[in-house]
């Protein structure tokens, strides 16, 4: 049996903690048995009174980012809230949730060492992983007898492009449903109870999403290769008609401006900078007559001087 095990994580800061210490939230494994082509799914959700910061990321249908939003949720209720950035906690209070902390890595390595003695996984698949690696490792989670695949590098070292998972699942067309996990070439049968974890912004959702598109990429490659081509030259015809139509507004507002006798702020910025330079030049011109001047009758006086000395 040949088992490829494919991993995603949600982490974020804590709200009002440290940018750099990340808390894991929710892990989901993900193993493909490539013998039977089964799907099997392990989830850990943690339960912790810990708020978290997490960013959701806007899309258009391309899979392009327009922007990021971050909002906190609390881990034990799971309720949303927004996110205050002038917030921060004074250190006893950090101190008691770093100690809460402590909790989530026991959860996680137990997670790891179930599932590994569960399933003999060759393989295990990450997407700009380095982070997800390093996490569970420093919550006790081993990974030295298992190939470790970061698909992100991989096609950005094929297609000298740094895809994003939402691009790709555009790429690929990812679909989902209560039977089946479906793409452009590939389809595979879910259990009902793995289709109940697979809900869209889940680990689980991202994880069914790597496996379909590390299915295509291998399996399907040039066909893989030549929609991901068409979907970038769509993503730069776009952004070049949004750069010709902020180019074509910038000249309709400064057009207007004009004819409403309104000068522009910039316009403004170099009037008022030439009349500066035309007054420097001016004052440095009168300080040259005026040395001139002084420099003429001090040769006057001294010339007078000369001659009465030479008369005397």
């Amino acid at each position: 049996m040949s088992n490829i095990a494919f991993l995603e994580l949600k982490y974020g800061n804590i709200n009002g903690g440290y940018p750099n210490y990340f808390v894991i939230s929710d892990i989901s494994l993900l193993v493909f048995d490539t013998t039977k082509n089964k799907i099997f799914i392990e989830s850990l959700n943690v339960n912790e009174d810990i708020d978290v910061v997490f960013v959701n990321t806007r899309t258009d249908e391309l899979g392009h980012t327009l922007g990021r939003l971050k909002y906190v949720v609390n881990l034990k209720t799971r309720k949303k809230q927004r996110f205050d950035e002038e917030l921060k906690l004074e250190k006893d209070d950090l101190d008691k949730i770093f100690f809460r902390s402590r909790n989530i890595k026991r959860y996680v390595k137990g997670f790891f060492m179930k599932n590994f003695r569960k399933y003999q996984i060759d393989k295990l698949v990450t997407f700009d992983g380095k982070r997800d690696i390093f996490l569970c490792e420093r919550s006790g989670a081993e990974f030295r007898r298992m190939e470790i695949l970061d698909l992100q590098t991989a096609l950005n070292k094929e297609c000298s492009y740094l895809f994003s998972l939402n691009k790709l699942g555009v790429i690929v067309n990812f679909e989902q449903n209560h039977t089946a996990l479906k793409s452009n070439n590939l389809e595979y049968f879910l259990h009902p109870i793995a289709a109940r974890q697979v809900k869209p912004k889940t680990a689980a959702f991202d994880a069914a999403k790597l496996l379909m598109i590390h299915q295509e990429f291998f399996e399907h490659k040039e066909d893989f290769l030549l929609k991901a081509a068409l979907i970038l030259n769509k993503i730069q015809v776009k952004q070049k008609e949004k750069a010709a139509e902020k180019k074509a507004a910038e000249k309709a507002q400064k057009k207007a401006a004009k004819e409403a006798g309104v000068e522009e702020p910039a316009e403004k910025e170099v009037a008022v900078e030439k009349e500066v330079a035309v007054e420097k030049e001016v004052a440095v011109e009168k300080e040259v007559v005026v040395e001139k001047e002084v420099s003429t009758k001090t040769e006057e006086a001294t010339d007078a001087d000369a001659t009465d000395k030479a008369d005397a």
